[in-house]
């Protein structure tokens, strides 16, 4: 028995890394799951996007780790094929528990970029991350409102949505902006669902072992970035953590055990924040 048997969870960006360790490690606990991955790749981000392979890939984990799984391409800025996903999964599974708008992008150039291009790198972060974790969450809260249960969204920021850092190119202004508006749409949202026991929460993870954090253009950034490179160290001594790290965390943020506990932005960062 798990502690999240009978629960249904959406999660977004969940074709690979953090999110397909979400996925795996809340089957283990007994949860169904609906999740979206768009399999296509953006033109501003300078590493791959997750392909529909790797989304049937993780639908055999869940399946593996005893659990089901209903996986849809569908991009997050786009509402009406996030909700389209949502419906077909809540009609299959019956109800709605847990949301975790994980799905990110951190587009970086270490070069110098034309004004399009910035532009573009912006427009890109602050769609997914930002107007992708609305668009989640807008589809899912009249169905946690309808089931009656409470229930429980956790939206994915960074390390980057607590602190100043992240350069002056469109890119990593777009990233601090859209994880630091992230808190603002999860403590507005904490406030405004407490009457319907839905708590909400953000997690902050530092550099995480995804394709995200290891990619030559980001460690080009990383290793230029102003100060150098032991200005973004964690003081543990871990220099990236695993995507089932910041699972561990989203595991007690959904369950039972943190049942009061809403508006947090929780670090999962080796102690960088507290250092930065």
């Amino acid at each position: 028995m798990g502690n999240l048997d009978g629960k249904v969870a959406f999660i977004t960006g969940v074709a690979r890394g953090q999110g397909r360790s979400h996925a795996v490690t809340l089957a283990e606990q007994g949860a169904s799951i609906i999740g979206v991955d768009i399999c296509a790749d953006i033109a501003s981000n300078p590493y791959p996007m997750a392909s529909r392979d790797e989304l049937d890939e993780t639908i055999a984990l869940v399946e593996a780790a005893g659990g089901k799984m209903l996986g849809s391409v569908a991009d997050v800025r786009d509402f009406h094929a996030v909700k389209s996903a949502l419906d077909a999964g809540v009609e299959q599974f019956g109800r709605l528990d847990i949301v975790l708008a994980n799905a990110g992008v951190a587009p970086t150039a270490f070069r110098e970029v034309t004004i399009e291009e910035d532009l573009e790198m912006w427009s890109d972060a602050v769609g997914v991350n930002l107007v992708g974790s609305f668009h989640t969450a807008k589809a899912a809260i009249p169905r946690l409102i309808a089931g009656g249960r409470g229930g429980s969204i956790v939206f994915t920021s960074s390390t980057a949505g607590l602190r100043g850092f992240g350069g002056m190119q469109g890119g990593g202004l777009g990233y601090a902006a859209s994880k630091h508006g992230i808190v603002g749409l999860m403590r507005t949202l904490s406030n405004a669902l407490a009457p319907h026991s839905i708590r909400v929460n953000t997690v902050h993870p530092t550099a995480v072992n995804t394709m995200m954090a290891v990619n030559p253009a980001m460690t080009a950034f990383l290793e230029n970035y102003p100060d150098g490179g032991p200005h973004l160290q964690n003081p543990m001594p871990v220099s990236l953590l695993e995507p089932e790290d910041i699972s561990a965390t989203i595991s007690y943020l959904v369950s039972d055990a943190a049942k009061y506990v809403t508006g947090v932005t929780l670090p999962v960062d080796a102690g960088f924040t507290n250092k930065l």
